[in-house]
């Protein structure tokens, strides 16, 4: 489900002071107009349009295509001399960019998030130099793979060839504009899909994993409906069916947390399930878990009655938010926003109070669910089935991505779990999967 926590409202905003001037002043321009350039994350270059204006004071707005950002609302738009600096408030992780007019006409800085730092660039729009939209990232493993998806949407893919193992895997990414790599905007660093890939590679499995239909889409009327989700995990399986590198092999379905709620519903048409991160209760119960445990207790019942009544408004198919009261977190208001837009609200109204637990115990062929016991986003329940408790494969100290965790529990939460999510940390103990892959025939 990769909900990632929202609440950033109570961070401090970064703050700007000019270099000191060695020589005598210089008129510096105006950082005023339309910018276009990228982010350098590890693995690939996240492309960006910015805008800045003044009035009274300074305001801006900020574009994302290949995460499906449009027109975003800057914080804190802060001009001091030649730097410049601000926020997007209620993403999670608290982004912030922090620049530098150059004499070359560029913005150059760095942008911030969960405790992370990446190298910036941005050229005014319509320079020679100007950085335009990259393509969607791929991975630098397997070749590349299109394929219809539902409907005939084109969906892109990569393959990786197996070995001697009996499955071939078809990997589901998680929530949201999500790619092949298990990157997304609420979770835009690492490379945990192709990471996990690459070690079930060594463990003589292939696998096809591929970008959600949400991935370079501009089309605010892209259908992304239950149906077109669980529409494309079928094609998917199809598609690996006709792949040589999956010739004579069954289909191991592995889908990531709301990728594994929707690879449950797509199982029949696979061989064996695999559920990494699975939510541990409906849509509704975890949005509602997730938010109350990053609230002070003297702000809950505010802003969990607005959760709430968010929630029967979509389940109502109403089209507004619930009015704001006081004490609501921005954070709060914006992800009511992100799930009732027309075009989010239909997929979330289907999924919503679905009970996955319930949804895996209905489920005949070989299956396994697996936790992390430092996931903070879809951790396992406390009590399950007990016709689920010998399927379950617990990870010792890994987190929401597979990756290793050595902060005690207690110590993580949504906003700084991610700085663990990135390629320099290495992989959890994945061992006891392993047994279970082996048992598979």
């Amino acid at each position: 489900m990769s909900l990632a926590p929202m609440l950033n409202a109570l961070l401090l905003p970064a703050l700007v002071q000019a270099a000191p001037q060695a020589e005598a002043p210089k008129l510096v321009p105006s950082p005023v107009g339309a910018w276009t350039g990228s982010i350098q994350i590890p693995g690939m270059e996240l492309g960006i349009h910015v805008e800045l204006t003044k009035a009274e004071g300074w305001s801006g707005r900020i574009s994302i295509p290949v995460q499906g950002l449009k027109d975003f609302a800057l914080a804190e738009v802060l001009v001091e001399g030649g730097s410049v600096a601000f926020r997007m408030p209620g993403i999670p992780g608290d982004p912030a960019f922090k620049g530098r007019l150059e004499a070359d006409g560029a913005l150059r800085g760095t942008f911030t998030q969960s405790g992370q730092s990446f190298p910036f660039k941005l050229q005014r729009e319509g320079s020679t130099s100007a950085i335009k939209d990259p393509a969607p990232t791929t991975s630098i493993q397997g070749r590349d793979l299109g394929f219809p998806g539902f409907n005939a949407f084109p969906l892109k893919g990569s393959v990786l060839a197996g070995g001697a193992h009996p499955y071939f895997a078809v990997m589901v990414a998680g929530s949201g504009p999500t790619d092949r790599d298990w990157v997304s905007s609420l979770m835009p660093i690492g490379h945990a899909g192709r990471d996990f890939a690459l070690w079930l590679q060594t463990r003589k499995i292939g696998s096809l994993r591929y970008d959600k239909r949400f991935i370079g889409s501009k089309d605010p009327k892209l259908d992304i409906s239950l149906d077109a989700q669980v529409g494309d995990i079928q094609a998917a399986l199809r598609a690996a069916r006709a792949l040589p590198e999956a010739k004579g092999k069954k289909l191991l379905l592995i889908g990531h947390s709301e990728g594994a709620l929707l690879s449950l519903i797509a199982s029949k048409d696979a061989d064996a399930l695999l559920l990494v991160g699975l939510p541990g209760q409906s849509m509704a119960k975890t949005i509602h878990a997730q938010i109350e445990v990053q609230l002070p207790p003297d702000t809950k019942e505010v802003n969990l009655e607005f959760v709430d009544s968010m929630l029967n408004a979509i389940r109502n198919g109403k089209p507004d938010a619930p009015e704001l009261k006081t004490g609501v977190y921005p954070g709060v208001a914006n992800l009511a926003k992100s799930f009732m837009r027309p075009e989010t609200a239909a997929f979330v109204r289907s999924t919503l109070d679905l009970d996955p637990l319930a949804m895996a115990e209905r489920v005949a062929m070989p299956m396994a669910i697996v936790w992390g016991d430092k996931d903070v986003q879809t951790w396992k329940p406390a009590t399950l089935p007990e016709s689920l408790k010998p399927k379950v494969i617990d990870l010792v100290d890994a987190n929401h991505l597979l990756r290793k965790e050595t902060r005690p529990r207690s110590e993580i939460n949504g906003a700084n779990a991610m700085s663990g999510y990135n390629d320099s940390t290495p992989m959890a103990d994945l061992s006891p999967l392993e047994r279970w892959l082996e048992t598979l025939r």
